[in-house]
């Protein structure tokens, strides 16, 4: 009776449900527990892709019954399956998704009050500009920035063009105030094309090229307008306020340090050391300056008064008495 139980077992190796045929000569290597539960038969790897993708719903027809495409390799699915899969951005990807987004962004940015503010999802544009950088699309997204900002600014200079002289000052610093405001948030947004872009190959800054935008497009163009006005209304007093006055000379000189030449005066009372150092040579030149300022104030008004006399209590506290001791050098 053992002899025939071995015998149904070993049949039962030699054809199992799968069909697969053994060996005689194996038939005695095999455990009993191998033979109970047969290897599974490999799933072809189109048909494991397809069962992926259909699951997340990237493939929405079934593979192709074709031959000879199953011989090639060949999987039929819709492009949103193959570029998940290869995780590839095209320019198309990055003109209809992901510039979009960050143009938005920028324009928020650019014509938002300093005073407002604006809900940004500083992340997804973040998010935006980390991916465009790692599928190469650094060169278009900085030059679709460039264009954007230079766009923006040539609307800000025709405005400026509109303006009333004596509108003038105060809309271009409104302008230069909120600009370099935005800068405040655009750079950092795109520091990482920054980092890996723009140091990287043209050794240049994403803030020094931005602020150049509105120099080209702005101030030069307005500066000699600007000047005699700022000199004006510097020797009138009131006619703007000094934080105005302040504000639009250090833009001015942050723009373009040369432009102290055009009104060194004006520069120097709002920005310190703009001047050469002294040199003694020069000092006597320095004390005529002097000399003339003050008959120029005592001639408008402004007495020096008799200089001579000390004021009340300067001998007592100098001596190291007090008032309720006269006779006494100190009191303790």
């Amino acid at each position: 009776m053992e002899e025939g139980m071995e015998e149904d077992s070993y049949d039962e190796v030699a054809d199992d449900h799968n069909h697969n045929k053994w060996e005689a000569a194996e038939r005695s290597a095999l455990p009993g527990a191998i033979a109970r539960y047969p290897e599974r038969e490999e799933e072809p790897v189109h048909h494991l892709v397809h069962r992926t993708s259909s699951l997340y719903g990237l493939c929405s027809a079934e593979p192709s019954g074709d031959p000879s495409v199953a011989s090639k390799g060949g999987i039929n699915m819709n492009s949103s399956a193959s570029k998940f899969l290869m995780n590839v951005m095209t320019r198309e990807d990055y003109k209809s998704t992901y510039w979009p987004k960050l143009e938005r962004a920028i324009d928020q940015l650019l014509t938002q009050s300093p005073v407002d503010y604006i809900p940004i999802s500083y992340e997804q544009i973040y998010s935006c500009v980390y991916k465009c950088v790692c599928q190469q699309h650094s060169e278009l997204m900085y030059n679709d920035l460039i264009w954007k900002i230079s766009t923006h600014l040539e609307h800000v200079s025709d405005e400026l063009r509109c303006t009333p002289p004596e509108s003038l000052i105060e809309n271009f610093n409104s302008a230069l105030t909120r600009y370099m405001a935005a800068l405040q948030s655009i750079v950092p947004i795109f520091i990482y094309m920054n980092k890996f872009y723009i140091e990287t190959k043209l050794n240049r800054d994403l803030r020094d090229d931005l602020i150049q935008l509105f120099t080209h497009h702005v101030a030069e163009k307005h500066v000699d307008t600007l000047m005699p006005l700022l000199l004006k209304a510097h020797s009138t007093p009131f006619q703007i306020t000094p934080s105005t006055m302040a504000s639009i000379v250090k833009g001015l000189y942050t723009l373009r340090p040369d432009w102290v030449k055009l009104a060194p005066v004006l520069f120097s009372n709002f920005i310190p050391q703009i001047h050469p150092p002294a040199r003694e040579s020069e000092l006597l030149i320095y004390a005529a300056q002097d000399q003339k300022l003050q008959r120029e104030l005592a001639q408008n008004g402004f007495a020096r008064g008799d200089q001579s006399r000390k004021r009340a209590g300067d001998e007592l506290a100098y001596n190291g008495s007090s008032p309720s001791c006269p006779t006494s050098r100190g009191c303790r």
